[in-house]
């Protein structure tokens, strides 16, 4: 097998939006990695995705035989193994989804062709990423499994801080270049991944599962309740509970954030907080882009769901299940609704429409920060999201 291919399946590409706006399925973070990366690191190869054609310039594959993978499909050493042994022509399901199939055409393919190769159903359980909830819903496992992956047959950076405290040392990974100081670090529920330079401060305390990606920062004080991911180049603080931050992304003051999902370039103000538990204990209802309205998760416990290039004012307060698009900017008093449509300016008292200029100059900022250039293929992404998500701005004034 010379190449592998994360394809979009679009039964549910759309279940996962607004993240899925600006990156394929397999580009999101679940557990240490992406799904793209867990597939890397079992194949040892580079994979390619097949995706919207608005993210095929930044989002490529090449041509010739290959696997293609669902991608939202987490893998594991079986499904891994089942997938490596599939012949050209053939195609893996389980119960009417499709999970790879080996192909000569993978520039012209479809769920609908692999139909016609010869089925096999697989048996045994698999992790797949469906709703946007998922992703934080199988965080804690997922850890797990990266953390067994990356750290195989490795040892771990040592720890010379005497003030940092460490339960289950042997559950804990520290990346080359990792500082540590003054902290505690329970890994007695599971694992504690530290990756390259990053940085965990003062008076931080961490409870597995965990995830500190690289160049991240857990600030002074921050206390990180486990089950969660903060991606690479990313900054935390405050009370952190069961939440993924993909990276690129600040929360670096009090305040709360639980059972909860954050893009890429996102910056939550100082003490601004989110209800992931409704008064009365109901099951959380959240905005479906599918149906253009709100389904029922099924969950008691769901927080906030922030798209790409979102931000939020100080003392911002968050309802349950509130999804915001991408490029939003949320502020002032009280609760905003519980759905605030991609390229919104304001908050509970009112919202514009951010224009694409004064988002973009933002942007080039922000991402200038990192040393990293705002260029015309991430522009060009930015500019169709704004475009496919007018309708769900129904207000004329903009900002």
């Amino acid at each position: 097998m010379d190449n592998f291919i994360l394809f979009d399946d679009p039964g549910y590409r759309g279940s996962l939006l607004p993240f899925t706006f600006t990156r394929p399925v397999a580009d999101i973070r679940v557990g240490i990695l992406t799904i793209r990366e867990k597939w890397e690191k079992h194949f040892q190869l580079k994979g390619g995705f097949l995706t919207q054609d608005y993210l095929r310039k930044k989002y490529t594959f090449q041509d010739g035989s290959a696997l293609m993978i669902n991608g939202g499909l987490c893998p594991n050493d079986h499904l891994t193994e089942t997938i490596l042994g599939l012949k050209v022509g053939e195609a893996l399901w389980k119960a009417g989804l499709l999970l790879a199939s080996h192909t000569d055409s993978p520039g012209s393919f479809t769920i609908d062709q692999a139909e016609g190769k010869i089925s096999i159903e697989y048996e045994h359980p698999i992790t797949l990423i469906q709703k946007t909830w998922h992703i934080f819903q199988h965080n804690a496992s997922e850890i797990q499994k990266d953390f067994n992956l990356i750290t195989k047959n490795r040892t771990s950076q040592g720890l010379s801080d005497p003030h940092t405290i460490c339960y289950h040392l042997e559950q804990i990974f520290i990346e080359e270049g990792a500082k540590i100081k003054a902290a505690v670090l329970n890994a007695s529920g599971g694992p504690i991944y530290i990756g390259k330079n990053a940085e965990v401060q003062e008076g931080a305390l961490i409870r597995g599962p965990f995830a500190l990606c690289e160049e991240s920062t857990v600030n002074m004080g921050a206390k990180m309740r486990g089950d969660t991911t903060v991606g690479p180049h990313s900054k935390i603080g405050g009370e952190v509970s069961n939440s993924v931050i993909f990276g690129y992304s600040n929360k670096g003051h009090d305040g709360f954030l639980g059972n909860s999902v954050i893009g890429e370039w996102c910056n939550i103000g100082a003490d601004s907080n989110n209800s992931n538990l409704k008064n009365n204990y109901a099951p959380v209802k959240i905005w479906d882009y599918t149906k253009g309205g709100f389904s029922n998760t099924g969950l008691q416990f769901c927080g906030l769901m922030m798209g790409d290039h979102a931000k939020c004012g100080i003392n911002t307060m968050f309802n349950t299940g509130t999804v915001v698009g991408v490029g939003a900017n949320v502020f002032g008093d009280g609760f905003p609704r519980n759905f605030i449509p991609s390229f919104s300016w304001g908050g509970a008292a009112g919202f514009s429409t951010f224009q694409s200029r004064k988002f973009e100059e933002t942007a080039e900022v922000v991402m200038k920060r990192r040393g990293l250039d705002f260029d015309e293929t991430e522009k060009n992404i930015l500019q169709k999201v704004f475009e496919i998500t007018k309708h769900y701005r129904i207000w004329d004034k903009e900002s």
